[in-house]
């Protein structure tokens, strides 16, 4: 997995160090003299990941780091920060200033690459939310968020077999906000996350005779709990299986002993991450929304509707189909009399009623005015005929405050195998008009739609 680093030092042989390093991973690497070099090179060159030394003359690490998760335009580009300050109150305030993690030199190189991978698919990730979010708002479906979003409330679960060791635990992510549940053994953390969602997983990887990594593994398996931060707690003497457990999915961890304030930050830090993805991810869900419904009756909408037909007509073999499209009599008259609030009133109660009468697997939209339509799978003319009745009796039996009564009219239309999405509504609507000049109100069955012939 390749991928654009940006190294900032203002020491060209630590530069050329590092760089010769992931060179030979072959990572793209461009290289910065001192912090505004780097916030410059970092909006134009967008890299992937910064590694950002702390001791700079004009301005220092934290100082950049702080710049640059407040800029929009690089607040999203992971920071690890490489000093040869090794003090805890260093790493706190690296982490405070917002960076993702922080390594001392001389850095070892195994923890180099397995930060620097993990932070790299989890910056690939929040891109691709990133891009969709902003297909979304560019489309207006979405509105703006400026605010950073809260962690207050997050849940947090604890997996941890020692009673200290988990309070201790436990205190300091409430300190956060976060609500903190502990459990001592693998088994009770799959059964709780199966039941409870968690925006966070504390491991502790001194479990034994229990396998810390296959309980990663069955978290990052689990549709529960894919998406989940896994922050795990180890000893110096679990280096090895904590940068296995990287590989396996793990997002960061903590040395005993237990520092707890660089805890905190970085529970925090996974779980605003979290809570970012989790806002895109809604953002994304609410924009497919408005792209496929009808804002007034909360239907689908006709390119949903042709798209999901032409899908079902599509498949080898291809079921039967029936469509039945569907028009409100007389609509234009309650607009003109009663206006276009009643109208729209109207719809509405159409649409609810045709709703609760359908199949619960068929397909209902609202294909354009007073039209609907609804695609109904595998069913063939008397299925077709016996739903439409009861469409057309439901909305005939529709009272409206002070409106008159509304009516529908019915043209239903059944495909052979291999038949065409137009053809079919083509003849649906053919029946409709021949329900309409027959009087209206009633349905009306149109011939089988043939597949066309292959020459």
């Amino acid at each position: 997995m390749t991928a654009r680093i940006l190294i900032v030092d203002d020491v060209p042989a630590n530069a050329r160090l590092l760089e010769a390093k992931l060179s030979a991973e072959y990572y793209q690497v461009a290289t910065a003299r001192d912090g505004f070099e780097g916030m410059a090179l970092a909006r134009s060159w967008q890299p992937d990941l910064i590694l950002l030394d702390v001791m700079m003359p004009g301005m220092d690490g934290f100082e950049c780091c702080r710049r640059l998760k407040r800029q929009s335009e690089t607040l999203h580009i992971p920071v690890v920060m490489v000093t040869a300050l090794g003090a805890a109150a260093e790493r706190l305030t690296g982490l405070d200033a917002g960076a993702d993690d922080f390594l001392t030199k001389p850095v070892d190189h195994p923890t180099l690459m397995a930060r620097v991978r993990s932070l790299i698919r989890l910056k690939r990730l929040l891109d691709e939310w990133r891009a969709r979010g902003e297909t979304a708002r560019a489309l207006g479906f979405v509105s703006e968020s400026p605010t950073p979003p809260s962690i207050i409330g997050a849940r947090a679960l604890v997996v941890d077999p020692s009673e200290l060791a988990g309070a201790i635990i436990e205190t300091a992510l409430s300190s956060e906000g976060l609500v903190p549940t502990r459990v001592q053994s693998p088994s009770d953390a799959m059964a709780l996350a199966a039941t409870t969602s968690f925006d966070l997983v504390v491991l502790s990887v001194s479990m034994a005779p229990a396998d810390p990594l296959l309980l990663v593994s069955n978290l990052r398996a689990s549709d529960a709990t894919h998406r989940t931060p896994l922050l795990l707690v180890g000893e110096s003497a679990d280096r090895d299986r904590i940068l296995r457990a990287f590989e396996i999915g793990a997002n960061d961890w903590v040395i005993r002993p237990l520092d707890v304030n660089e805890l905190r930050v970085r529970a925090r830090n996974q779980v605003r991450r979290k809570v970012y993805q989790d806002r895109l991810r809604a953002d994304l869900g609410h924009a497919l929304r408005m792209a496929t419904t009808d804002p007034l009756t909360g239907l689908y909408n006709r390119n949903y509707l042709l798209s999901h037909l032409r899908g079902l007509l599509a498949r080898a073999p291809a079921p039967h189909v029936s469509v039945l499209m569907i028009d409100v009599d007389h609509f234009k008259s309650v607009n003109d009399e009663y206006g276009h609030a009643a109208g729209d009133e109207a719809l509405i109660a159409v649409a609810e009623t045709l709703r609760r009468h359908v199949r619960a697997f068929d397909t209902l939209a609202r294909y354009g005015g007073e039209e609907f339509v609804v695609v109904m799978p595998g069913a063939g003319a008397p299925d077709a005929i016996a739903v439409a009745e009861r469409l057309r009796a439901g909305v005939e039996a529709i009272l409206l405050s002070g409106a008159a009564r509304l009516t529908v009219s019915v043209g239903a239309a059944c495909a052979m195998q291999g038949g065409q999405a137009d053809a079919l509504l083509r003849a649906a609507d053919t029946a409709l008009y021949q329900a309409k000049r027959a009087g209206r109100n009633r349905v009306q069955l149109a011939g089988r739609v043939e597949a066309p012939e292959v020459s």
